[in-house]
């Protein structure tokens, strides 16, 4: 798989631009505000539905327009294909497209699979569980598409659930409505953490593998589930059930509804849940130095790239590798860990690299150079 072609119209300082892209490495090389992370961060959102940046999609659309788009021509499989993202503003829908072919943007996941390490990574590690969450869901998605329908139900029935929290607690009185939506939640739940457990037991040998690649000779990197409520026994062995897992679900919600209902939350559930990241016996989170954080965000990333380009998903086969992006990342990493991502990546179908300066990347990266300077873009270096 590789994005062949990328053309924006309105995407963060874009007025206009487009590119073609090749095979192998190509590095996007301009200083700081000018543009060069934007243009991945479009790459990214026809993936994934979302900016690897911010949390909303209002911050995408250019300053003073009502919308942005995002195309790209994708070889898979054999196949050549034009998608589309148009996100709009102002709580209006966005659009897409396959082609000619209108569909829902949600359609388009799956498709474009791309693995991203950029310096919000170092989040994963450091960060608030919201953020490891954010990466166990996208990992999900992308070894099960449907998925994102579970996740988008999932947000709006909790949300529901909250109000009718909220009502209860006020009313105290028929508790009818809250049962139907206990059960609904725990039906999403069910799923949405039975397919966590399964993509840890499938990413954690490939974290770990990658991880010993570079910090060689460091304690072992593992990852493991943290649930807010009590899973059935050997739920974390890659075969998890959803059912079991979901009436899981609705006991726990059942027996905290005293609780809930005077707090006004759900306090038990996938948006509760986390990712432990552990290093030999300690949490990466709070023991960690900055060397061996970043080297644990490294690991996840490339341990995902891993999976989804050697493991057992059956996509993967027909999808080929996934299109590696590495957005300013060089210059973070001491050379040590510079070298090991060097080696890792420089085999990769297609990636896509962007750096300040030139000599951020390592020279052994060599692959074609676009400069972006002012929001635009040359194969020519600027004067």
């Amino acid at each position: 798989m590789r994005v062949t072609a990328v053309q924006l119209t309105d995407f963060r300082s874009y007025a206009q631009a487009q590119a073609e892209l090749g095979p192998g490495v190509t590095t996007l090389i301009g200083r700081n505000g000018q543009g060069k992370t934007n243009l991945v961060e479009a790459l990214r959102y026809l993936s994934t539905l979302s900016s690897h940046r911010v949390a909303t999609d209002a911050p995408l659309i250019r300053a003073g327009q009502s919308s942005a788009t995002v195309r790209a021509r994708v070889e898979k499989a054999g196949r050549s294909l034009m998608l589309e993202v148009t996100i709009n503003a102002g709580g209006v829908a966005n659009q897409a497209r396959i082609g000619s072919n209108a569909v829902r943007p949600r359609e388009l996941l799956g498709i474009l699979r791309t693995v991203i390490f950029a310096p919000e990574d170092l989040e994963l590690v450091k960060g608030d569980p919201a953020a490891r969450r954010r990466f166990l869901d996208e990992l999900c998605v992308a070894l099960q598409p449907a998925l994102a329908g579970d996740l988008s139900d999932y947000d709006r029935v909790l949300r529901q659930r909250v109000s009718m929290l909220k009502t209860a607690k006020a009313a105290r009185g028929d508790l009818t409505m809250l049962d139907i939506w206990d059960e609904k939640l725990a039906e999403l739940g069910g799923r949405i953490v039975a397919a966590r457990l399964r993509a840890i037991a499938e990413l954690a040998p490939w974290v770990e593998r990658a991880y010993a690649d570079v910090a060689p000779g460091a304690a072992t990197c593992a990852i493991s589930y943290v649930s807010s409520f009590l899973l059935p026994e050997g739920s974390d062995a890659g075969d998890a059930d959803a059912g079991a897992i979901g009436q899981a679900m609705l006991a726990a919600l059942r027996d905290r509804r005293a609780q809930e209902i005077e707090r006004g939350v759900t306090l038990g559930g996938p948006h509760r849940d986390d990712l432990a990241i552990m290093l030999g016996e300690l949490p990466a989170k709070g023991y960690a130095s900055h060397g061996e954080s970043w080297s644990c965000a490294l690991a996840l990333r490339l341990g995902t790239y891993d999976l989804l380009t050697k493991g057992d998903d059956p996509m993967a086969a027909d999808d080929g590798e996934p299109v590696l992006i590495l957005d300013d990342v060089f210059a973070e990493l001491d050379s040590s860990r510079r070298a090991a991502l060097a080696r890792r990546v420089g085999e990769a179908s297609q990636v896509l690299i962007t750096a300040a300066v030139a000599q951020d990347v390592p020279a052994e990266l060599v692959g074609d150079v676009i400069y972006v300077t002012a929001g635009e873009l040359s194969t020519e270096a600027p004067a």
